[in-house]
Parts: structure tokens; sequence; C-alpha cells
């Protein structure tokens, strides 16, 4: 049985998980409308994966006797500037989330939930890839600058990378 407070905690979790999927969900149709296939459907795919994240702590608060709630979701932005202003975004996004995890692990330890610390692991590795990914993204816009072709380039890696998040 989850404690009030881990319930009400992992509540706020599915809510930013939801989030995260819609901050992705902008930022693939912003790219689509730049004519960007590659990271639309890179961000469309992340956008995906967040829904998991989300569905996959629901299930965990129900299972343990809590009830997972649907709630409002704040809107993301539509626009994002230039690739390299949204996929700063995205890292700042991330951190964001990673330390709200680790605030989530900080309650298990001081309630003495193991079974939630323990489930909450999978999400402490998935946001230390999370930042990785997006830092690398990151570093390589600031490599490539305002170059048209080293853009186009990177779209094109971008769309590989897509296609190897989504057989994975």
């Amino acid at each position: 049985m989850l404690a009030k407070n881990i319930e009400k905690a992992l509540n706020e979790q599915i809510k930013i998980e939801a989030e995260s999927s819609q901050v992705y969900l902008a930022m693939a149709s912003w790219a689509e409308t730049q004519g960007f296939e590659g990271v639309a459907s890179f961000m469309y795919k992340h956008s995906d994966e967040e829904r998991m994240h989300m569905l996959k702590l629901a299930k965990f608060v129900n299972e343990r006797g809590g009830h997972a709630k649907v709630s409002a979701l704040k809107a993301p932005p539509v626009s994002f500037g230039s690739f390299k202003e949204m996929f700063q975004t995205l890292f700042d996004h991330e951190v964001m989330v990673s330390e709200k995890i680790n605030d989530l692990v900080d309650i298990t330890l001081e309630c003495k939930d193991y079974a939630t610390h323990n489930f909450l692991q999978w999400y402490v590795s998935e946001q230390i890839e999370e930042e990785a990914l997006a830092r690398n993204i990151l570093d390589k816009i600031n490599l490539i600058g305002d170059d048209k072709g080293g853009l186009y380039l990177f779209d094109n890696d971008v769309k590989l990378l897509a296609s190897i998040v989504a057989e994975n």
C-alpha cells in the first residue's frame, strides 16, 4: 500500500511525464513545419516514449493500491525560435524531470518504501540517458552553427537515430 504522500508525489510525476510527452509533440510539430523530417520523427517517437513512462507510473500506482489521477496539463510552447533553442529547451526540461525523479526517490527513502524506490531506479537510469542524448544533440548543433548543409545532414542523422530508437 502506498503512503498518501508517495501517491501524491507519483501522481505529480505522472503529470510531468504527460507534459513531457506534450513538449516533445509540440517540438515535433514545429520541426515538421520547418521542413526537418528527421527531427520531427525523432520528437514524435520521444513523445510516444514519454507517454509510455506516464502509463508505467499510472499502472504502478494502481497496482500498489493507490489511484493514478489524470490531471490538466500545462500547454507547451508552440514555437522555438531555432533548433538550438529548441534542443536547449529540451535539455533544460530533461534536467528538471531528473530533479523531480530524484525528489521522488528521496521521499521513498524517507518513508522506507523500498518497493517504490526500486521501481524508480528505472526512471533514474532513463533520465541519465535522456539528459546525455539531449546534451549530445545540443553539442552537435553547436558544432554545426548556422551551416544549412550541416543542418540538413544533422536532420538525416537524427532521422536514423529515430529509427534506431523505434527498434528498441
